[in-house]
């Protein structure tokens, strides 16, 4: 077999889909490659069992075939060659692969593609389908909120919960949640799964260089199978029970705090770096209408503190939360104005951007950590 390819072009494909080899797998196939060449077209495959990734360019090619290629050597190679036509001659006797350039010829030891995992097929799909940002979004506003505790596996994963009207992306690790519904994606028939940290990391990765174009959904009991572009990325499911998350999330919270969230967050993040190592509390005092922030490591008599002015609804009171946990979720956020509903120093808080939307609502839960005058 041989095809002549663009080094440019490849090395884009390949490094689009590079993120799911695992350099130690325990299957020592799945550290390379799977060049398949039909009709024109060359398909390369990178997976890990869980994840698979596929991209497809154009080639110059008379005949069809399939070899399993080494990852790294064509990666690290590649980045060194400028752009120009090379010819990729295979020998599937020996599983070789010459690469002939304009200055020199390059061989590798390449492995039998009939070794290569069989990819999973989509049967017994339903689909749905959302614009790239829409779902960027989704990614981007709720992974950083993705459990890593792996005795926890369902909160490993972000939680999608298709509905007739909605859509919800979950995320929590227990510590913090967010709950970010988009309204102008709709499913026939309602249903649920969990989508793992590593497939939405690729696809973070992969729809940052996208132009606004659609993503193509198919999903079953086991897999999920986006497409968009010229690649598809298909992920194990996550089969697990997800919690009951809706039990969590406070109704009745008459302690109501408007201020900016970008004030909110640099006195948090300055704040924050005299806070406790362990805890990492940082202390809100809310008198009328200023928000005192505070933090002290009492281990090295560090401490700090703030006053800010806010618009607040309810009693007077003092709550502790991680500073971590705060940055995060501020940082996330893209409105210039939040607001925090709390109702008890022991029950969690709710951050809300004051900005609404039709198409989107978002609402981030980060639960208290005690103040002493609590414990």
């Amino acid at each position: 077999m041989k095809f002549i390819v663009s080094t440019s072009a490849l090395l884009k494909g390949l490094q689009a889909i590079s993120g799911v080899i695992n350099p130690n797998s325990v299957l020592p196939i799945l550290e390379n490659y799977l060049f398949q060449v039909s009709n024109g077209q060359l398909t390369v495959t990178a997976s890990d069992l869980e994840t698979t990734m596929q991209t497809t360019l154009p080639v110059e090619s008379k005949e069809d075939g399939v070899i399993a290629v080494p990852a790294k050597i064509i990666l690290d190679s590649l980045k060194t060659f400028p752009e120009q036509p090379v010819t990729f001659t295979i020998d599937n006797d020996k599983n070789s692969v010459e690469i002939s350039s304009d200055n020199g010829k390059y061989k590798i030891t390449g492995e039998s593609g009939n070794d290569f995992p069989n990819i999973p097929e989509p049967e017994n799909v339903s689909s749905i389908e959302m614009s790239s940002k829409v779902l960027s979004n989704a990614i981007n506003k709720t992974l950083f909120a993705v459990g890593t505790d792996e005795m926890r596996p369902a909160m490993s994963g972000v939680y999608c919960q298709l509905n007739e009207s909605n859509i919800h992306f979950v995320a929590t690790d227990a510590h913090k949640l967010v709950k970010y519904t988009r309204n102008d994606v709709k499913c026939s028939e309602p249903t649920s799964f969990i989508l793992p940290r590593k497939a939405l990391n690729l696809l973070k990765t992969s729809l940052a260089t996208e132009e606004e174009s659609g993503v193509k959904i198919n999903y079953n009991k086991s897999n999920a199978f986006f497409s968009f572009s010229n690649i598809n990325l298909i992920c194990r499911l996550i089969d697990e029970r997800y919690p009951d998350y809706e039990a969590v999330i406070p109704l009745e919270n008459p302690n109501k705090m408007g201020i900016s969230r970008e004030a909110l967050l640099n006195s948090i993040q300055r704040v924050a770096i005299f806070s406790s190592k362990t805890t990492h509390q940082v202390k809100l005092k809310i008198n009328g209408s200023e928000l005192h922030i505070s933090a002290e490591d009492i281990d090295f008599a560090n401490e700090a503190t703030e006053r800010l002015s806010c618009n607040y609804e309810g009693e007077d009171m003092e709550i502790g939360f991680n500073g971590k946990f705060m940055i995060e979720m501020l940082s996330h956020l893209d409105t210039d104005e939040v607001t925090v509903e709390m109702s008890e120093p022991n029950r969690a808080g709710i951050i809300l951007p004051n900005s609404k939307s039709d198409d989107e609502e978002i609402l981030m839960l980060v639960m208290p950590v005690m103040l002493h005058s609590y414990a």
